[in-house]
């Protein structure tokens, strides 16, 4: 591809890369090439992060994302695909035709991102950072331009129906020879523009297929133009020649009319897809207000901020971090966070989140984490990351993309000579119903376009999809692996009570317990952290912790210190970890520990979420059996299950080799049914109940907090992250839940198994369509026209039976 890297040294110094946007949105759009010089300005590392994101587990690798312009079908992504991959550097690429979106992985040591953009535009296409504030204007205008195309074909077929339309109703005599002449010149001059300007599209691709030794979806459809207006031309020039005995012009500008349409069409509602991706990434403003003096502002560009920084976000306006109100009060919208529609209230002292909508009033903000660190931008990664991968059917079906091209075009060349000795012009028209009704868009678009729906859907209501594989696995599921502490319960805990050693002060062992508690996103420890806010700790009692070291399922331990004082060892967490007297009661208590043994008690107090019970109900009416597993004391545990309607469940602490407990039958269970409710477990107890279930023939979705479930969560063969507080980019999960509701999980399930009722029926359609129209194409009953209706029917049909997935979840 590139026979050399360019050395950024040499490059002169780039402006911001909101001015390189600026210089790219003033290329034309389709796929008219990037200069040289405007794509090196995106080589200097200060420039990456604007489309890329650094790899944490592979040093000096970048992902980028980007969008692909030019691009129609799964032929295209598998060519594109290739052409990234052939230059060095080039770790992985994964490129998707639905959503036109590409995933780059590379090297910065050896690759930079103009050589792997130029690799796209010597292909044929055009790549464009997927963060492109202006790309929305460009697909504005690839629209309008796709709309001029379809109105032009459009106005001209029905002028050369016109003249068509005499000879077909005609009597033999009642056209004369210079009539029958005329009309056909007419119908000719007036397909010129059709070929001209509305066909531009299919010709462009082809050609440049060609050039690079490659087939496309559009090669076929090109052919089939060229060789019926070749025919007709030459029955329009020469009456008496062998093809004079029929033009096709009316065929030639009916179909494409009707394909020009299909594509139309899809182009609105792949737009759509690429829309509610595109303001959601750019939702964040591009500059902000930073305090530089108490009272003073200056504008900055956003991505300037640090952290520690105070900003000042008006009514109207997003935040563009992750923060904390200092002042004023405000209400926010995070519905495209979270799913959850209604403005939220934040106060002082309260956090807000980058990506969310400032409704009410103007606040300052105490910048906490900036970058790809906020759960916005890691919210962005997973949408993009769901956006450029392919189910395995998809997979499939791109393989086999080529391979039917091939076929399709031997069967075209067959057909034509079966029918050559009969009637060369018929034989020819013959190959054209053959090239245009056997494009196999409407089976390339089967799955993905259902799988994007869906993933939409989801994301809207708050539940964001890695990667599309797992909508797949999700459909198939029939067991359901839930934790308690952050998913069935509330993931807000309050302190109910402490109780503590002779001679130690409540108040000074509940900021001790804080102190090392900081250090964690469990529940129990924000509850704790949340209490010793509240309480002004007494006079030397303002502790420090270093060394924490945190133990999944567990607690944490560490070294406290007052000031100057000795360093003292202290643990925090469940009785066996602090070596203290198991809980004999029915509460949740945390313990704390130093090097005398037992120093205090915190007893917490939790609450069932409120649509938890309405949630596993609706699981159970589903066909899914449902387990309850967690860390707690088995105490807790029975509260939750009893509340929950775990009916007759003995509970008990299990090691890896425990049996599970037989239950008698739920509302919707059967009797004998074998369901785990345990308590006191640790992740690889977690993980030996989820190997027991998938031994004995259940496939298992997991339901965690994502913060002691990293095994199982990878176990399974669908995941689930639950809770607002998770690091989003350390999940181990397929899906995550970023708002509260339980029954998000619910619908995500019925939704997975709607959408693949939704693929099996696109597949099913394409297959019969293909299967009863070539035998019709090849004998000669299917004319172009109808062909060539047919295909655009068939695409169109398959994207708007995958759009009924795109409506609101399902309420459980």
């Amino acid at each position: 591809m590139l026979t050399a890297s360019l050395d950024p040294a040499t490059v002169p110094q780039p402006p911001s890369a909101e001015s390189v946007r600026s210089s790219q949105a003033s290329v034309p759009p389709a796929v008219a090439p990037y200069s040289t010089e405007a794509l090196r300005l995106l080589d200097e590392p200060q420039e990456w992060s604007a489309f890329s994101r650094a790899l944490p587990s592979q040093p000096q690798c970048w992902e980028s994302n980007v969008v692909v312009e030019g691009m129609y079908c799964a032929a295209c992504s598998l060519d594109i695909e290739a052409a990234l991959q052939a230059v060095p550097g080039v770790l992985s690429a994964r490129v998707s035709a639905a959503s036109a979106r590409a995933r780059i992985v590379w090297s910065s040591d050896t690759a930079t991102p103009s050589q792997w953009m130029q690799a796209v535009q010597q292909a044929g296409y055009r790549a464009t950072p997927a963060n492109d504030q202006f790309a929305k204007e460009r697909r504005q205008v690839e629209t309008r331009k796709a709309l001029w195309r379809w109105l032009v074909a459009g106005l001209c077929m029905m002028q050369v129906m016109m003249y068509a339309y005499p000879a077909y109703v005609a009597q033999p005599g009642d056209l004369s020879a210079e009539m029958e002449r005329l009309l056909r010149w007419a119908s000719w001059v007036l397909s010129l523009p059709v070929i001209l300007f509305s066909c531009g599209p299919f010709f462009r691709a082809a050609l440049r297929d060609l050039r690079h030794g490659r087939i496309s979806m559009d090669l076929p459809v090109s052919l089939g133009i060229v060789i019926t207006f070749a025919v007709s031309t030459a029955g329009t020039f020469e009456p008496q020649g062998i093809f004079g005995k029929e033009v096709y012009f009316d065929s030639l500008t009916m179909f494409v009319f009707f394909l020009l349409t299909g594509r139309w069409l899809e182009l609105r509602l792949r737009d759509r897809t690429a829309g509610s991706l595109e303001a959601l990434m750019n939702r964040l403003p591009d500059s902000v207000e930073r305090e530089t003096a108490p009272g003073s502002f200056e504008r900055v560009a956003a991505r300037r901020l640090r952290v520690g920084d105070r900003i000042r976000v008006h009514a109207g306006e997003a935040f563009c971090a992750d923060g904390v109100l200092e002042q004023g009060a405000t209400e926010v919208d995070e519905s495209l966070l979270t799913g959850e529609s209604r403005p939220l209230p934040r106060g002082l002292g309260e956090h807000v989140v980058a990506g969310s909508h400032n409704l009410s009033a103007t606040v300052l903000v105490r910048v906490q984490v900036v970058g790809e660190g906020t759960r916005f931008a890691q919210i962005v990664d997973l949408m993009e990351s769901a956006a450029s991968t392919k189910p395995a059917s998809a997979q499939l079906v791109d393989r086999l993309a080529k391979p039917f091209l091939v076929v399709v075009l031997l069967a075209a060349v067959l057909a034509c000579a079966w029918w050559w000795p009969t009637d060369p012009g018929h034989a020819l028209m013959v190959a054209v119903a053959v090239l245009v009704v056997t494009c196999p868009c409407a089976l390339s678009l089967a799955t993905p376009a259902a799988m994007l729906a869906s993933a939409g859907a989801l994301a809207r209501s708050g539940v964001l999809v890695r990667n599309l594989r797992a909508l797949e696995a999700l459909s198939t599921i029939d067991t359901v692996v839930f934790d308690k502490t952050g998913t069935l319960t509330s993931d807000a805990m309050r302190l109910d009570g402490v109780r503590c050693r002779a001679g130690s002060d409540a108040q000074q062992v509940l900021h001790m317990a804080a102190a090392l508690a900081a250090h964690s996103l469990h529940p129990a420890s924000r509850a704790l952290v949340g209490a010793a806010v509240q309480t002004v700790p007494s006079a030397g009692s303002v502790w420090h912790c270093d060394g924490v070291v945190e133990t999944p399922g567990a607690g944490l331990e560490g070294e406290l210190q007052v000031d100057a004082g000795p360093a003292v060892r202290v643990r925090l967490g469940s009785a066996a970890f602090c070596g203290v007297p198991p809980d004999t009661g029915d509460q949740l208590c945390i313990h704390l520990a130093d090097d005398l043994g037992w120093l205090a008690t915190f007893v917490l107090q939790e609450e069932v979420r409120p649509q938890a019970l309405a949630a596993l109900q609706a699981l159970r009416t589903a066909g899914v059996d449902v387990h309850l597993l967690s860390g707690d004391g088995q105490a807790s545990v029975a509260r939750v299950a009893a509340a929950l309607g775990f009916l007759d469940k003995q509970v008990g602490p299990i090691g890896p080799a425990a049996a599970p407990c037989a239950s008698a039958p739920t509302e919707a269970g059967t009797a004998g049914t074998t369901t785990y409710v345990r308590g006191g477990c640790s992740p690889a107890d977690k993980l030996a109940v989820l190997r027991a279930l998938q031994r004995d023939g259940h496939r298992v979705a997991m339901v965690g907090d994502g913060l002691n479930d990293g095994p199982v969560l990878a176990g399974a063969q669908v995941s689930f992250a639950f809770g607002n507080a998770v690091p989003l980019a350390q999940a181990k999960s397929d899906l995550v839940v970023s708002g509260s509701q339980l029954s998000s999980v619910v619908a995500a399930v019925l939704l997975a198994r709607k959408t693949m009722r939704v693929v099996r029926q696109n597949m099913g359609w394409a297959l019969l369509y293909n299967a009863a129209c070539v035998p019709l194409a090849m004998l000669g009953y299917l004319p172009a026209w109808l062909a060539g209706l047919g295909m655009a029917a068939s695409s169109l049909l398959v994207v708007l039976n995958a759009l009924r997935l795109a409506s609101p979840l399902p309420s459980t």
